[in-house]
């Protein structure tokens, strides 16, 4: 395990990078929530690594991180309408958007289910890690099953050791809370974990669009 220092303020992304990600390697990095643990989305072998690591059940998905639009299409089945409307209001951004997944990428990503949760970041060094990749990068905090989400380097090398490859250190973060999850494969969508944009904050996109019936599952 090696630490790198970076600027994540910076689309400067370290080549050694992104060869332990092509590689089917496991890279933490910082974003606008917490340091992620990274891995190649279209790697299974990789993808089984960030489940040992994480100690995490099968059955539990994988978020996915995008550099833009095109990576978001080129990794869902669909983008409802809801998921465009939410996308246009908090991307870049701490909201994950649940979208029926891609056939081209591994079934382990959505925990063995047909969906898989995509967010854009706003932080420049994580968008141009996923830019540089061409492709989405798993990423989900680097940390074990039960442990606190990271928000330094420090405690990703202390957490996960020798499991992960390498670790971008781009400082402490200033997060206090994940990102917030919307299922929008569901009718109405669905607030499934509630983080930095608060539930008000969606329900103002998508309220237009739903019964008031339906509002009571963003509640």
């Amino acid at each position: 395990m090696e630490i790198v220092g970076v600027d994540p303020q910076s689309g400067d992304v370290p080549r050694r990078a992104l060869r332990i990600l092509r590689a089917g390697g496991l890279v933490a990095f910082p974003t606008d929530t917490y340091y992620a643990l990274g891995a190649a989305a279209l790697n299974t072998t990789a993808i089984a690594r960030v489940f040992a690591a994480k100690r995490r059940q099968a059955t539990e998905p994988l978020p996915l991180l995008v550099a833009d639009r095109d990576q978001w299409r080129s990794a869902v089945a669909e983008i409802p309408a809801a998921a465009i409307r939410l996308a246009d209001r908090f991307w870049p951004g701490p909201l994950t958007i649940v979208c029926p997944r891609a056939s081209r990428l591994p079934a382990a990503l959505g925990g063995g289910g047909g969906t898989v949760g995509i967010r854009q970041p706003s932080l420049p060094l994580a968008i141009a890690l996923c830019r540089e990749m061409d492709m989405p990068v798993v990423g989900t905090s680097a940390n074990t099953h039960g442990m606190p989400a990271p928000i330094a380097a420090a405690q990703v090398a202390l957490d996960l050791g020798e499991s992960v490859d390498l670790i971008l250190d781009g400082g402490r973060s200033s997060a206090t809370r994940p990102s917030t999850v919307v299922d929008v494969t569901r009718t109405p969508p669905v607030v499934v974990r509630v983080g930095v944009v608060p539930i008000d904050a969606v329900r103002a996109v998508i309220a237009d669009a739903a019964a008031p019936s339906e509002l009571a599952a963003l509640r």
